[in-house]
């Protein structure tokens, strides 16, 4: 028997370690660092695709690997079924009961399972067949998917199970001949038992019997229930009383004997029923490898699949990885979290290291970017976006971004983002983020991603701008990929005049003072603080004293870096126009292609109709020249067996006649076509040539299909209760029911689907209530499986 699929990517190691990472090497990103860019909600977003709680469980415990090859053959089988279920195909996980208890269980010699995990070990085993032919089915065109199938165990083990067990896990009495017979007695017993206790009671006066209580159980044995009074009339053992006091329960002395007999059926039953459930549970044993892999093959098919559906709801596309260090490219980049909460969310656009083209990071390389502008525009959430699109693809989930992304598998991931003030720790904002710098020196590297928020604040502005200049320096000179955000000028300016360093900004509507989210290299941000205050109506001495306190530098950065901003609006208004235009000259180009097209249609059907018409003029000019010949021919024939001037006279007729018909026949058709527009001549040189002038081809009607025919009625051994509320689904059952029991049908099937499984929970509940009905059960994997239920009647 073939040993469990091997599991792929390090599925089952990612549950508690950075799978594909040796133990001696720090994980990609800390938790720390996941925490800040929120990259369990994202996973959350994720899981909440996956069937089964276990698959949720698998996403939520995925973290960042380094391994490119793993990563690639991960983000590839994700993108196999995208595509599939790109294409409305019906595929999904079945759900399956969680069977690792059952496993585990398994593993120890002469344990033995109960009835309720065999019937969830049954249910498991539909499942597995079910998910092993929908992989199978799709095995071309997804074989990464396919690659996860597994040997699963011999339906002899699925046919032992539902013979012995049904679905809530009680065994059935043809689980083994013993347990039937055995079941038999104590059905017997219980029932001569009661009878007598019954017998008993009418003896006694109503008066002194309890309303109407009648014969029940206490401690295990059948007692009938007296009045306190009657005790001393009736000789037997009391097993208890009511909670007043008032009622005693007493198994009569009579009885006793009965009961010890029925306690002793029991008892047989017990271990008929203990020998059925160790039979069953070594027969499951045998199996345990199987079973193993099996489970393992419906909880990674699942976890793929919400992968999947996450891609395809995120309208993702699969991104190029190539090892760190590497040219960044985002493409129609979107933060994951704002993307599932909102409409309208704002692409970017990012390019970080490397020149055009190149995939390598030169020595020339922009490897940094200082993003400035003003609160609320965004720059929090750009970094927050870059950092969990990585993540995202280095835990094997494709990210929200477009084609043409390429992301360099980091080694690492640093972030300083909000506020780590530490009561605990005794450090300030500004000592926190010293102490995330400090970690960010040493251990950054050119096969890193570190992202920066607001960085050299929380300190004197001076400083502050001072410390972060000197640590972006550093970053640049290692060539290591960072993203940091700022408000200080002097940032702005060191990134001007640094190699390796680049400014950024998020546009900012300055008419409107709103933020636009776009994402602009190469210029940096203005902070808009005063004209924002004037927007708010602050004091205009306030403003005026506030603009001649502004150090004259940051005065003319400010008027260069508004002159290129209404340049840019400038630039962005004629490229809109240019843009419209070019839409304009593409629309005008696809309705002269139509036309084109719309034109070549109406020629080839005039060449078809003009050699139609040649053939039928043909074809009736050879009719008219034979039916000539014929009566010609007859006539000639009559003239010859009888040579009298009478009979030549008679023939000249014939062939007068035969001529003139003819040409009126032909006259008729040249008129005909001459109302149609054509002309049609016959004869002539070639003895039957044609000439036509066929009228311009107008478009074809649209032809409306006709509806589509009623279905045929349901047979009389099926129901499809799919797509009806539950009391129309238990009607129709009950109309199913009566007709096939009228018409000696032996069987019914009952559809009933999977969903929520309301409907199969109604139709159990009118099978049961049926007298009519002998037996009813889930149907097998080839019959429906759970989706289905099979109904047996009294022959």
């Amino acid at each position: 028997m073939k040993e469990p699929a091997a599991q792929s990517e390090s599925e089952g190691v990612q549950a508690t370690v950075v799978a594909g990472t040796p133990s001696s090497l720090p994980p990609v990103a800390s938790p720390s660092v996941l925490d800040q860019l929120q990259f369990d909600r994202a996973l959350e977003l994720v899981a909440r695709d996956a069937v089964n709680p276990m698959a949720a469980a698998r996403v939520r415990a995925r973290r960042p690997l380094a391994d490119v090859g793993l990563l690639e053959e991960s983000l590839a089988a994700v993108e196999e079924l995208r595509r599939v279920l790109a294409r409305d195909d019906p595929f999904r996980p079945e759900p399956v009961p969680d069977l690792s208890g059952v496993i585990e269980r398994l593993g120890v010699e002469g344990s033995v399972l109960e009835g309720v995990e065999l019937a969830g070990l049954l249910l498991g085993l539909s499942a597995m067949r079910l998910v092993a032919r929908d992989i199978e089915r799709l095995a071309g065109e997804a074989p990464r998917l396919a690659a996860m199938a597994a040997e699963l165990p011999p339906r002899s083990l699925d046919r032992a199970l539902e013979r012995a067990v049904d679905s809530d896990g009680r065994l059935k009495d043809e689980a083994s001949p013993e347990l039937k017979r055995a079941r038999a007695r104590t059905r017997e017993t219980r029932n001569r038992l009661v009878g007598l206790l019954e017998s008993v009671m009418q003896k006694v006066e109503p008066g002194l019997r309890p309303g109407e209580q009648s014969v029940t159980v206490r401690n295990g044995r059948y007692v009938i229930p007296l009045r306190r009074g009657v005790r001393s009339r009736l000789r037997g053992i009391v097993h208890g009383e009511s909670a007043s006091g008032t009622t005693l329960f007493v198994e009569p002395e009579e009885a006793v004997e009965l009961g010890n007999e029925l306690a002793q059926c029991e008892a047989e039953e017990a271990r008929a029923e203990a020998r059925v459930l160790r039979e069953l549970s070594g027969l499951a044993r045998q199996h345990r490898a199987a079973i193993a892999a099996g489970f393992e093959m419906c909880i990674q098919v699942d976890e793929l699949y919400a992968r999947a559906r996450y891609a395809a709801s995120a309208d993702a596309a699969l991104p190029k990885l190539i090892p760190a260090p590497g040219k960044l490219i985002i493409r129609n980049g979107r933060h994951p979290l704002l993307l599932a909460e909102k409409d309208g969310v704002v692409p970017f656009d990012l390019t970080l290291g490397g020149a055009p083209g190149e995939n390598v990071v030169s020595p020339e390389a922009v490897t940094g970017l200082v993003i400035s502008g003003p609160n609320t525009g965004g720059k929090t959430v750009l970094i927050k976006a870059v950092g969990l699109i990585s993540a995202l693809a280095q835990s094997g989930i494709i990210p929200p971004v477009g084609e043409g992304t390429v992301l360099p598998v980091f080694r690492r991931i640093f972030t300083d983002i909000g506020d780590h003030q530490s009561i605990t720790a005794s450090l300030s904002t500004f000592s926190a983020h010293v102490a995330a710098l400090k970690e960010i020196v040493e251990q950054a590297d050119a096969a890193s991603l570190v992202l920066i928020d607001e960085i050299g604040t929380g300190t004197d502005p001076r400083e502050g701008a001072a410390l972060a200049g000197a640590v972006l320096e550093l970053l640049a000179r290692k060539g290591v990929a960072v993203i940091a955000t700022t408000h200080l000028t002097q940032l702005k300016e060191l990134a001007a005049r640094t190699p390796g360093l680049e400014n950024a900004s998020l546009s900012f509507d300055a008419a409107t003072l709103t933020p636009t989210y776009r994402l602009v290299q190469g210029i940096p941000g203005r902070s808009y603080g005063l004209a924002i205050a004037r927007r708010l109506g602050l004091e205009p001495w306030v403003l005026g004293r506030a603009e001649e306190l502004v150090p004259e530098e940051q005065r003319r950065l400010e008027s260069l870096l508004e002159e290129l901003e209404r340049r840019e609006a400038d630039l962005n208004a004629k490229q809109r126009e240019l843009e419209f235009l070019r839409k304009d000259l593409a629309a005008e180009r696809e309705r002269l292609e139509a036309l084109r097209a719309e034109l070549e249609r109406a020629e080839e059907e005039l060449e078809r109709r003009a050699r139609e018409l040649e053939r039928s003029g043909r074809e009736q000019a050879r009719r008219f020249l034979l039916e000539a010949r014929r009566r010609v021919e007859e006539a000639l024939a009559l003239a010859r067996a009888q040579v009298t001037e009478a009979t030549a006279r008679e023939a000249r007729r014939l062939v007068e006649e035969g001529v003139k018909r003819e040409a009126e026949e032909l006259k008729r058709l040249e008129e005909a076509a001459r109302r149609k527009g054509w002309t049609l001549r016959l004869g002539g040189e070639t003895g039957g040539a044609k000439q036509a002038t066929v009228p311009q081809a107008r478009p074809a009607a649209r032809v409306r299909k006709p509806a589509a025919e009623s279905p045929e009625p349901q047979s009389l051994t099926e129901v499809d209760l799919r797509g009806l509320s539950v009391e129309e689904a238990a009607a129709a059952l009950v109309s199913a029911v009566d007709s096939a029991v009228v018409n000696d049908v032996p069987f019914l099937r009952i559809i009933h689907g999977k969903g929520t499984g309301a409907l199969r929970a109604k139709v159990k509940e009118v099978l049961e209530k049926d007298r009519r009905v002998v037996s009813f059960r889930l149907g097998l994997a080839e019959e429906g499986g759970s989706g289905v239920t099979i109904a047996e009647f009294n022959p």
